[in-house]
């Protein structure tokens, strides 16, 4: 097994003491050029890497941000993800990212491990509906932010997106075509989005003069193609089938329009599809999807931008102050919903 290579090692090869190479490493421009350039040369040559956990424990914080989201499978939260870690790299920051696969557990597992790494701070999608994952990391006094979430009933800051208004622009566009029995294809009840987004459905059928009565949920356990196309099978199976769907992300649209494909079943002609979250997939879909559009780039880098405010310390830090930031989203219209009625 290799010897690890140390500041000790460096200096002894270069020739200087350990702390000409402390300031090689950490302040440079304090070191004349030839020493920094012999220091360096050693690094190079040694292969030596400094200890970010002892650099960690020296000054007392860590440069790395943890990020839990309900499912690294969907292209929503890769773009959370990737929004984040932008605003993140911009103030020297790494971001730890995990996937709680929409499992309590699982999040709590996560949530133990930031708080044995004493992380910067950690952007959550809670998957527990109960809070209590929350409440218990609440207590290693690590600031959080919640994403594509509320903050309801918490001081601490998040960033969202007003899907009661988005379940509303997807089901009003359905009306508008004439369609007046549908379906929505929900996901898992616990989920604040995805009772959000029906009572936005909702709030649109009552709009236009109809009753709850016009709308038929049909639950999943997931938010993914496998648990859509088992919804599309289970539309395909009522006697009175509705003429259009919505669906609480865009997953879960993909494995209905797939169902309907299979069985034979026109998209938009006999079934109009709308998802949510307007994924890269959607528009490349054999039938385009029409979809909500979340600002999922601008979420993570708002939510990121939010935590490092937070973190921030020292004299000309500008006191924090807990927001609740909420985006607006955007209906885009394609194929998948424009038939004629």
């Amino acid at each position: 097994m290799a010897q690890s290579v140390g500041i000790k090692d460096v200096a002894r090869v270069a020739g200087v003491s350990v702390g000409t190479v402390s300031n090689v490493i950490n302040r440079p421009d304090t070191v004349a050029a030839e020493t920094r350039a012999r220091v360096l040369s050693a690094i190079d040559r040694l292969g030596y890497v400094r200890s970010e956990s002892a650099r960690q424990l020296r000054a007392g914080r860590s440069r790395i941000m943890g990020l839990l989201v309900l499912d690294m499978g969907n292209p929503f939260f890769v773009d959370v993800a990737r929004g984040a870690e932008r605003a993140a790299r911009a103030a020297g920051l790494g971001v730890m990212v995990c996937n709680s696969a929409q499992s309590a557990s699982e999040e709590a597992d996560y949530l133990s491990l930031f708080a044995e790494q004493r992380v910067r701070g950690v952007l959550l999608t809670p998957a527990d509906a109960t809070g209590r994952n929350i409440e218990a990391f609440r207590r290693h006094g690590i600031p959080f932010v919640l994403v594509d979430r509320v903050a309801e009933g918490t001081t601490e800051c998040s960033v969202s997106v007003d899907d009661v208004a988005g379940g509303a622009l997807a089901v009003r566009h359905l009306v508008d075509a004439g369609h007046r029995s549908l379906a929505y294809v929900s996901g898992p009840p616990g989920l604040n989005q995805v009772r959000d987004r029906r009572t936005g459905a909702l709030n649109a059928l009552a709009e236009a003069g109809l009753g709850p009565q016009a709308l038929r949920e049909l639950p999943t356990e997931r938010l993914d193609v496998a648990a859509g196309r088992d919804a599309g099978a289970r539309l395909l199976g009522l006697a009175d089938r509705p003429t259009a769907v919505f669906c609480a992300n865009d997953l879960l649209a993909l494995g209905v329009l797939q169902a309907m494909y299979a069985a034979g079943v026109g998209v938009p002609d006999d079934l109009a599809i709308v998802g949510y979250d307007d994924i890269e997939f959607a528009a490349a879909a054999a039938v385009p999807l029409t979809s909500v559009r979340q600002p999922a780039v601008t979420m993570g880098a708002l939510a990121a931008e939010l935590l490092l405010e937070e973190t921030e310390t020292g004299a000309a830090a500008a006191p924090h102050e807990h927001r609740r930031v909420v985006l607006r989203p955007e209906l885009v219209v394609r194929r998948s919903s424009l038939s004629a009625r």
